[in-house]
């Protein structure tokens, strides 16, 4: 499946107990683009490309319960 949720940082074991105790948000960290335009364009892509594999895996289950 693709990777849709490229803009959002995947912490680490460590920071994720940490996060628990971050009250202020301040260990709240995104992946940056070079450009918003950029980011959206990418993000967008990515939607479709895991619309498209939810779609394919759905074909070859369909597929399999016809044969």
């Amino acid at each position: 499946m693709g990777d849709s949720d490229f803009l959002f940082a995947r912490p680490s074991f460590l920071e994720g107990i940490g996060r628990v105790l971050d009250i202020g948000c301040t260990l709240q960290e995104y992946n940056k683009s070079a450009t918003p335009e950029k980011a959206d364009t990418l993000a967008l892509f990515k939607d479709f490309q895991a619309a498209g594999n939810d779609i394919q895996s759905a074909m070859r289950e369909f597929d399999k319960t016809l044969k």
